[in-house]
C-alpha cells in the first residue's frame, strides 16, 4: 500500500458523520451523569469539583471542561448533544491519532488509512460506545494519545514528546482516574525491553520528565481533592473488581470476555483472525513486523488485567482498541486481494448498518421502549410535585436520565440534589419505595424498570 486510498477518506468521513443524528437521542444508561455533574459544576462556578446531587462526587472533571463551554454556547436544554459531541470528536480524533503515529513511524499513508477506518469502523466503537455520553472514548483518546507521543519521543529520542505524554496522561487521570497509569505503564516496558528505544527512555531528561509527569496527578490528589480520602476510594473502586462471586464465574467470565471482545471488535478482528490462523506466512510477517509486534505487546499488557479481573467491562478497554486496529491492518494488508476487498466490503457494510440504526431502529426503540419516556416521566413529575421542594436519591440509569431531563427543565432553578438529613415537606425521586424516606406517591415505568416518587408532609396531599 503506497497511496491513501480514495475509499479510505470517503468511508472514514461517512462513519464521522453518521455519529451526528446520535446526538438528538434520548438518554442512554448512565449518560445523565456527565450532564448533571456538568450543569451542577457550572451553576455552582466550581470547575475543580465533581459536584453531583449537591455532592463532592471526588471524581474527573477533565470530560465536564469540554462540556460545559460547549453547553453554554448552544443552550443547556442541549447539554446532551453536548456531551454526545465531545465523545464523538474523541472517537474521530482517536482515528487520527492511529493515523499519525503510523505515519511518523515510517508506515506509507494507504497502511496508515486502512488502520485509522479499520478503528471507527469497529462495531462496538462505530455502533455504540464511540458516541456514548460516558467518558471512555475521550479517555481512550488521551491514553491512547500519550501511548502514541511515548512511543515517537522513544524512537525520535525527542524529550518534547515524552512532556507532551505526561500531559495526556494527566489530562487522562482527570478523565476517568488512577488507571491511566496501567495503560501508560505496559507501553513503557515494552519500549524499554526494545533495543532501538530503550536509550532514549533511560536518559536522565527523559526521567526528569517522566517525575514530573507523575507529580501531576499527585499534586492534583493532595492538593485539590481530598489526598487520602480520594486514594482509598481508587482503593476501593480497584478491589472491588477484584473478588470474584465465585470460582466458576470468574472461569465463565475468563473465556466470555475473550469472546466479547472479538466481537465487538468486528469485522475486522473476523478477517486478522482468519488470517493469523489460516496463514504461516501472515504469522510471520507479524512477527516481523516491528511497529505491529510493538502494539501487539503493549495492547496485550493492557488488556491482561482487565481479563483477569474478575469484574470488567470491555469500554475500559478503549485506550488499547486503537493499537487493535494497528495490528489488524498489518494482518489483512498481507491477506489476498480478495480477502482485502471483502475487508473494505464489511466495513462498508457496517457504515451502512449504522445510517439504519441511527435514522430508523434506535429512534424506534427510544420512543416506543425506553427513552421517551424519562422525558414524559420527568414532565409528569414536575406536573405533580409543582410548589413543593423536589429531591432525588435515585442513581440507577432510569433515576438519572429522569433526573438530568427534570433539571434542564427547571432551569433556571438549581438541579435536584440528595434531602437534607431532616426535611418536613416535599418530595423524593427513589428507585424503590422506602417507608423511612416517604410514602409513595407515584410510580412511574420506565422500559423493563420503574422509578418512584416518595412523598412527606402537606405534599402528600397534592394531586
Amino acid at each position: 500500500m503506497n497511496g491513501m486510498p480514495r475509499q479510505a477518506v470517503l468511508l472514514y468521513l461517512l462513519a464521522a458523520l453518521s455519529s451526528i443524528g446520535t446526538l438528538g437521542f434520548y438518554y442512554v444508561g448512565e449518560e445523565g451523569i456527565l450532564t448533571i455533574t456538568s450543569l451542577e459544576m457550572w451553576q455552582r462556578g466550581d470547575w475543580l469539583r465533581l459536584w453531583m446531587y449537591g455532592g463532592d462526587a471526588q471524581h474527573g472533571v477533565f470530560a465536564n471542561w469540554l462540556i460545559i463551554p460547549l453547553a453554554s454556547l448552544i443552550g443547556w436544554d442541549h447539554v446532551l448533544a453536548a456531551a454526545r459531541a465531545v465523545m464523538v470528536m474523541a472517537t474521530v480524533a482517536t482515528g487520527l491519532v492511529v493515523y499519525g503515529l503510523l505515519r511518523r513511524l515510517g508506515r506509507d499513508a494507504g497502511f496508515a488509512a486502512l488502520a485509522a477506518v479499520i478503528y471507527i469502523t469497529f462495531a462496538d466503537v462505530l455502533l455504540y460506545r464511540g458516541w456514548l455520553a460516558y467518558r471512555d472514548p475521550l479517555f481512550g483518546f488521551l491514553v491512547f494519545g500519550a501511548i502514541a507521543a511515548l512511543w515517537i519521543g522513544a524512537r525520535e529520542s525527542r524529550l518534547h514528546w515524552f512532556a507532551v505524554s505526561g500531559v495526556l496522561a494527566f489530562a487522562a487521570y482527570l478523565t476517568k482516574g488512577i488507571t491511566t497509569y496501567i495503560f501508560v505503564g505496559s507501553a513503557v516496558l515494552v519500549l524499554l525491553a526494545m533495543r532501538e528505544t530503550r536509550a532514549a527512555l533511560l536518559r536522565p531528561g527523559t526521567w526528569a520528565v517522566a517525575a514530573a509527569s507523575l507529580a501531576l496527578p499527585l499534586a492534583w490528589m493532595y492538593g485539590v481533592q481530598t489526598g487520602s480520602t480520594q486514594a482509598l476510594r481508587y482503593s476501593s473502586e480497584i478491589g472491588a473488581k477484584l473478588v470474584p462471586p465465585s470460582i466458576g464465574a470468574w472461569v465463565l467470565k475468563l473465556l466470555s470476555y475473550l469472546a466479547e471482545t472479538v466481537l465487538r471488535l468486528l469485522p475486522a478482528s473476523g478477517f486478522a483472525l482468519y488470517l493469523y490462523a489460516r496463514n504461516s506466512g501472515v504469522r510471520a510477517g507479524l512477527r516481523a513486523d516491528t511497529v505491529a509486534l510493538t502494539a501487539v505487546w503493549i495492547a496485550l499488557l493492557g488488556f491482561l488485567p482487565y481479563w483477569f479481573a474478575p469484574h470488567s467491562h470491555f469500554r475500559y478497554l478503549l485506550p488499547i482498541v486503537p493499537l487493535a486496529a494497528m495490528v489488524c491492518a498489518a494482518l489483512i494488508a498481507q491477506g489476498s486481494e480478495r480477502v482485502r476487498r471483502n475487508a473494505w466490503r464489511s466495513m462498508w457494510l457496517v457504515v451502512a448498518v449504522k445510517f439504519i440504526f441511527v435514522v430508523i431502529a434506535f429512534p424506534q426503540y427510544q420512543q416506543r421502549y425506553r427513552g421517551a419516556n424519562y422525558a414524559e416521566a420527568a414532565a409528569a413529575i414536575l406536573q405533580r410535585t409543582a410548589g413543593h421542594v423536589l429531591y432525588t436519591t435515585d442513581v440507577s440509569a432510569s433515576g438519572l436520565a429522569v433526573t438530568a431531563h427534570i433539571d434542564v427543565m427547571r432551569l433556571p432553578q438549581p438541579a435536584l440534589v440528595f434531602p437534607p438529613a431532616e426535611w418536613q415537606d416535599g418530595f423524593v425521586i427513589a428507585y424503590e419505595p422506602d417507608p423511612k424516606l416517604g410514602v409513595t406517591a407515584a410510580q412511574y415505568r420506565l422500559g423493563g424498570n420503574a422509578i418512584y416518587l416518595l412523598c412527606r408532609g402537606r405534599a402528600c396531599a397534592a394531586r
